[in-house]
């Protein structure tokens, strides 16, 4: 007999029962996970959720860790007395528990684990496995159940164990299949309907509007429109403790206790708060399974993406100026373009004898020597100025310049920064690296992803491979903080991580959405824990602190294909894992997880399943040199225009967003990013493209260009070159070299450090050693809590922090110190001595002593009034010395120290 079909209209009880079936997992799973174990581990035989558990005296684990107990502790949250009871009693001071007699298959395990006192930060591992990377076990009395971890059972045991603070181990709850880790048992209609009925209304009404993911504002970190945001709870703790309504914060909201007053315009009729304390004594059924999440604000994605550095790099057309004949390359044309609009002209070429000396520093961080001079003087070809610009690429000694301006930027040391500051002594490894690889003109691009991510990119050689593990120093010299190995603070090196890449490479200030989204750039907080999961995903070698003093995690280099003796303090992969918000920027206040990915504003990329499955540090070095990405190439441009110039394009060079300050001449930003990457990201290519302009080779000097000086005195429009002050570098360097005492060449080998078995370093006795040598100033060793006074006295780099600029301050404190410091007084008796040896020809000495301090020979007024100096300081040293050659010794080194004191010596026009 066939039955023909009509429609069925369900009554309210019908659809409760459909319901409750929906959300029953023993009517609907195909396979169900099967209770088989619970183990107390330091107590008696107890039954939790209706099964029964084991206690210390089971034969089915082995466990010799240290017993503990302590019953009074209230715990947080609470719960009923036999978990309770359970939790309160643990083993700890390892651990490890093996588990026995486990049949062959798939199993779900369970830690319980809780804080008697303060919190420790551990590590737990199942079968040897990493499961949970960095657990902080929180204040005292919390406790939590760490979970579900598979395991597929083939000897008949799981192991557990943890690494790091003293975990509590309290209890383990083993699982026949895959269990998905709820305990809440399945709803009845009874329940679903007085949810329905009495509940979800009441919170609609009461609580929605400040606690749930569409309130305009988010009160207390709670949302309450989910069953797994409630649990979780908000700033102050979970909101809710199934079967136990006096503990749910909830009810004492309601109730108007403890302080707390919810709702605040008035309170619940005495029948609400009688549904309340129902519902949550007879255990808090909510159907609500899939957890909510709150977004403070959705960022406009379009309109953001119309700022101008987050516009698509662009290769806008070659400007045609008034004057066609001025410029030399195209920058030339764009800098005439903007100086036609705003009426202004440009001052006469620098000569010769400037441009050498301003090029071989610029290039090279040192002075030219008197026959570098005179060789460039002699070549009258139209190419002179190019073979020179060649030239100086060439050098080692580039390598060495523009090294060190990277190193200013990824904030390089020696040293960690921790409390103790813990010496590191193979990070110049990667400093050698640095300099190796632009000295080799390695693509920028190319530059990036080794030390993002070089241990990850394929190598076809034993030399290749180390050198990418190597370059992965750049994330490895993250400051550390600290001086506990318990609750080790391993958030704040990655948040110095993520934020000396966004500065560096990005030019965007991206930690500030630690706590909350970007005030002012469309950076949010879900973006800022996309990258933050990417480098917890990721092992950072330990290099010790003054608890915790062994180095370890350091990476070995390879040796004929074999894990070498060698040792670089580089990454590796850690246990991969999406990252949960950090509430208000707490790491001990979790919200959701969010999946690893690239800021929404730049494409917003998620790691594919396959991807997730490593750290995602290769994806991110892909994503940030990939040609769409807006803002790299923008970037480095910049920065190369600012070190040549003394100022970038974009004054703010480290900060592309909204704080900071817009590009001066932005189409010709855009055009030389452009030709940068056409160019193969070559650095070379893009210093000899800036150093053959015509601006470049301009004169500094503008007391000749009255109506451009007063319209433009910061020089924005370039009418005139910048006058620079030397850094500390070139200044130690320049005063080494003149003294002939500078050693040359690139240390391959470390700092001569105490053997690490020998380091007892603490917070009140930290790391101090200073090792002084005549080497250039790139390799001396950098601490970072132990600058040395020269390079404070001079404006040296923060090793701290990225240093997008550097101060050029003028300062008593430098006068007195090239005026009395005894290192001064020795190089300048040094320098005398040299020129002395010159000739013995007064004048052939002043000459070199002026072409080597100053690039020039001295004009017949300098040379009459040193030599009539000379002749009455003699007179006057004849009090002092009697024979006439230490007399000459000492004029000559006085006269050094003059020298040395002199603008035209500490500026380059």
């Amino acid at each position: 007999m066939t039955i023909p079909h009509t429609p069925r209209v369900l009554n309210s009880v019908s659809l409760v029962l459909v319901l409750a079936a929906a959300l029953c997992p023993v009517c609907n799973a195909g396979e169900t996970a099967v209770f088989f174990r619970g183990l107390n581990l330091n107590g008696p035989a107890v039954v939790i959720d209706g099964n029964p558990w084991e206690g210390q005296d089971s034969s089915n684990y082995v466990c010799s860790d240290k017993a503990f107990e302590a019953q009074n502790v209230t715990l947080v949250p609470s719960t009923d007395t036999p978990r309770a009871k359970m939790i309160r009693s643990s083993r700890w001071n390892g651990n490890r528990v093996e588990l026995t007699n486990i049949p062959n298959g798939t199993f779900t395990v369970f830690l319980y684990v809780w804080e008697d006192n303060r919190s420790e930060t551990y590590e737990i591992r199942v079968d040897g496995k990493t499961v949970v990377p960095r657990f902080n076990s929180g204040k005292a009395g919390q406790w939590q159940k760490l979970g579900p971890w598979h395991v597929d059972v083939t000897k008949g045991a799981i192991e557990l164990t943890s690494k790091g603070g003293a975990a509590n181990f309290s209890g383990i709850e083993i699982w026949q299949g895959k269990h998905d880790g709820s305990n809440d048992p399945p709803i009845t209609a009874d329940q679903l309907t007085f949810f329905e009925a009495r509940i979800r209304p009441l919170l609609v009404k009461h609580c929605y509007e400040c606690h749930s993911s569409e309130s305009e504002e988010l009160q207390g970190g709670l949302l309450v429109d989910s069953r797994p945001t409630m649990r979780r709870g908000g700033d102050n703790g979970p909101a809710i403790v199934p079967g136990d309504a006096d503990a749910s914060l909830i009810m004492q909201a309601v109730r108007y206790e403890n302080g707390m007053e919810m709702p605040p315009d008035a309170k619940l009729s005495a029948a609400e708060i009688a549904d309340l304390e129902q519902w949550v004594t007879s255990g808090a059924a909510d159907p609500r399974n899939d957890a909510t999440r709150f977004v403070r604000k959705k960022i406009d994605v379009q309109a953001a993406r119309k700022f101008w550095s987050l516009r698509p790099l662009a290769d806008p057309p070659v400007p045609h100026p008034h004057d066609a004949d001025w410029p030399r390359n195209d920058i030339d044309r764009f800098i005439a373009a903007e100086l036609d609009k705003h009426d202004l002209h440009v001052v006469n070429d620098a000569d010769k004898r400037t441009l050498i000396r301003r090029a071989t520093y610029d290039l090279t961080g040192l002075p030219p020597s008197p026959a570098d001079i005179r060789n460039f003087l002699a070549d009258d070809s139209q190419q002179a100025w190019e073979h020179l610009v060649d030239r100086l690429l060439d050098s080692p000694h580039y390598g060495e310049r523009w090294g060190r301006h990277w190193m200013d930027l990824v904030r390089y040391a020696d040293t960690a920064g921790d409390n103790s500051d813990f010496p590191i002594p193979q990070a110049y490894l990667y400093r050698n690296y640095i300099i190796d690889s632009l000295n080799a003109d390695k693509p920028y691009d190319q530059f990036l992803q080794e030390q993002i991510a070089g241990d990850l990119l394929p190598a076809t050689s034993d030399e290749q491979r180390n050198e990418q593990r190597i370059a992965t120093g750049y994330l490895a010299i993250s400051r550390r903080f600290g001086s506990l190995s318990d609750n080790y603070p391993q958030h704040l090196t990655i948040e110095d991580t993520l934020d000396n890449i966004g500065r560096t490479v990005l030019g965007m200030t991206i930690t500030c959405a630690r706590c909350h989204d970007h005030k002012f750039d469309p950076i949010s907080q879900d973006d800022y824990y996309g990258l933050y999961g990417i480098f917890q995903s990721t092992r950072y070698p330990f290099p010790g602190i003054e608890l915790d003093q062994k180095p370890r995690d350091f990476v070995p280099l390879v040796k004929d294909g074999q894990p070498g003796e060698s040792l670089a303090y580089a990454m590796a992969e850690g246990y991969a894992e999406d990252a949960a918000v950090q509430l208000r920027g707490d790491p001990e206040k979790l919200g959701d997880k969010i999946p690893r990915r690239f800021p929404e504003v730049l494409g917003g990329q998620m790691l594919s399943n396959d991807e997730a499955k490593q750290s995602g540090r290769l994806q991110l070095a892909r994503w940030l040199t990939t040609p769409d990405n807006p803002l790299t190439a923008r970037v480095i441009v910049n920065r190369v225009w600012q070190y040549h110039f003394g100022v970038g394009l974009v004054n703010t060079p480290s900060d592309f967003g909204k704080r900071g300050l817009p590009p001066t001449h932005p189409e010709l930003l855009d055009w030389m990013a452009s030709r940068f990457v056409a160019d193969g990201w070559s650095l070379k290519k893009l210093h000899r493209r800036i150093m053959l302009s015509r601006t470049y080779r301009l004169s500094s000097q503008g007391e000749d260009n009255p109506v451009a000086l007063q319209s433009d005195p910061n020089n924005d429009w370039h009418w005139r070159f910048n006058r620079q002050q030397l850094d500390a570098e070139s200044l130690r360097d320049t005063l080494l070299w003149l003294s002939g005492e500078l050693e040359l060449g690139t240390p391959r080998q470390p700092h001569p450090f105490p053997a690490a078995d020998k380091w007892k370093y603490t917070q009140h006795h930290p790391f101090r050693d200073s090792y002084d040598s005549n080497r250039r100033s790139v390799y001396l060793m950098m601490a970072r809590l132990n600058a040395r006074p020269f390079f404070t006295t001079f404006d040296g780099a923060d090793a701290n922090a990225s240093s997008a600029t550097r101060d050029s301050s003028v300062t008593t404190v430098q006068s007195l110190y090239l005026l009395n410091d005894e290192g001064v007084h020795a190089t300048a008796a040094k320098m005398g001595d040299r020129w002395m040896q010159v000739s013995k020809d007064h004048n052939e000495r002043l000459t070199y002593a002026f072409e080597s301090t100053f690039g020039r020979p001295p004009h017949e007024a300098e040379r009459e009034q040193v030599t009539q100096w000379m002749r009455s300081m003699n007179e006057e040293l004849k009090t002092t010395h009697d024979a006439s050659n230490d007399r000459e010794r000492a004029a000559w080194s006085a006269f050094a120290r003059t020298m040395l004191r002199t603008n035209e010596f500490l500026y380059v026009e």
